[in-house]
């Protein structure tokens, strides 16, 4: 099986036709403004904290660092990137205030690791790890996401589970927290360390996973972020932004239409069966309740007529066809019980006529409804 990441599982479980056309066929998404953005502010927080005594870099270190880390890739206008770029230096400025005031180093930084969970090979970077004076381990992950977190995002994030089953494996001693670092805001939010269970769950989601993409299973799952940068090739999209009309084999099946007017007419057609339903439904309601009104098996039109039957369905109870069959030694000739097979006993030419009969006494009715038949009249004449 092929080596998986954190990104790599967390994009199968989105799409696994994108995991696809990214891990296995290479195509390469757009730049995205948001992936440089912040990737520049990891790699700050990575400067500040790799040293190797204190004290930590000044500020002026950690914004030139920031102007020499700058990507331009993904950014829509100049001036949008001028304004983010003004932006991160107010975030990395409140950072190193922050991370300054009682200053500690860290037991790693960007940790590097390999894991074996079950026969899949994972790997990853760990931004952080802390010791606390407990002597467990903080994890602590940089995020720049727009919103700070919510206490069921930390309890759902699957990137955090990894990285406690990495640090575990690399250092051989308890995670005791767990932090997704805010970098707009510059706000640890934590959470205790996952319970045995859930990584019990995560190892085998990953091995699933793993499994899945050895087996060639990539079909396509629509999510919010649709469509990605591959939808001319997805079949949710294709239609969407390839024109694909033009060859031949589609407009023999579309029959000279175009697909415009296939799908409106499809919508069309669906509506108004839908208002005949309720039309039918309503009318029906009214010959059955005048029937009833005026004691009637029969309303007639011109041409037509509607014969109205109150019909019972029937069943039997386990209990009793149990009582009547297992003396009988047939008990077992509807395995159990099974209904259907009960009505395949009666049907049994060579089943004894007292035991049929006793067992068609065991119907019983278990529910009742209105059916109307319809034929001409000049059929009855």
């Amino acid at each position: 099986m092929r080596t998986l990441s954190y990104s790599q599982i967390s994009l199968y479980q989105t799409c696994p036709l994108q995991y696809k056309f990214q891990y296995i066929d290479g195509l390469k998404p757009r730049d995205k403004w948001y992936f440089s953005f912040g990737t520049v502010l990891h790699s700050c927080a990575e400067f500040f904290f790799r040293i190797k005594v204190p004290p930590p870099p000044s500020l002026e270190q950690l914004l030139q660092c920031y102007e020499q880390k700058w990507l331009s890739a993904g950014y829509e206008s100049p001036a949008e990137e001028q304004n983010y770029k003004a932006y991160g230096r107010e975030i990395l400025t409140k950072f190193w205030e922050v991370q300054t005031a009682g200053f500690r180093m860290p037991i790693a930084v960007e940790q590097r690791f390999y894991i074996d969970v079950g026969g899949v090979k994972l790997t990853g970077f760990i931004d952080r790890a802390d010791r606390l004076d407990s002597g467990g381990i903080s994890i602590v992950d940089y995020k720049s996401n727009q919103l700070l977190f919510t206490s069921d995002y930390l309890e759902k994030d699957l990137q955090l589970t990894i990285y406690q089953m990495a640090a575990v494996q690399l250092w051989s001693l308890p995670v005791e927290k767990l932090t997704l670092y805010h970098l707009r805001t510059n706000t640890p939010c934590s959470c205790p360390p996952r319970h045995e269970s859930r990584l019990i769950e995560t190892r085998e989601m990953v091995v699933e996973v793993a499994r899945n993409i050895a087996a060639g299973e990539f079909p396509p799952t629509e999510n919010s972020y649709c469509p990605c940068d591959f939808g001319e090739l997805c079949p949710y999209y294709r239609q969407k932004l390839v024109d694909i009309v033009a060859e031949p084999k589609v407009l023999d099946i579309l029959r000279g239409k175009s697909i415009e007017e296939v799908v409106e007419s499809y919508v069309s057609l669906q509506r108004q069966i839908k208002e005949l339903e309720l039309r039918l439904e309503d009318t029906r309601q009214m010959i059955i309740d005048f029937c009833r009104s005026e004691g009637l098996s029969r309303l007639y039109g011109k041409e037509n007529a509607v014969t109205y039957k109150q019909v019972a369905r029937s069943a039997f109870t386990e209990e009793e066809v149990r009582a009547l069959l297992e003396p009988e030694g047939l008990w077992p000739r509807v395995l159990g019980y099974n209904p259907s097979l009960v009505k395949e006993l009666l049907a049994d030419e060579k089943l004894a006529k007292d035991i049929k009969d006793k067992l068609e006494k065991l119907r019983r009715v278990t529910t009742t409804f209105p059916q109307l038949t319809v034929k001409k009249t000049a059929e009855e004449e």
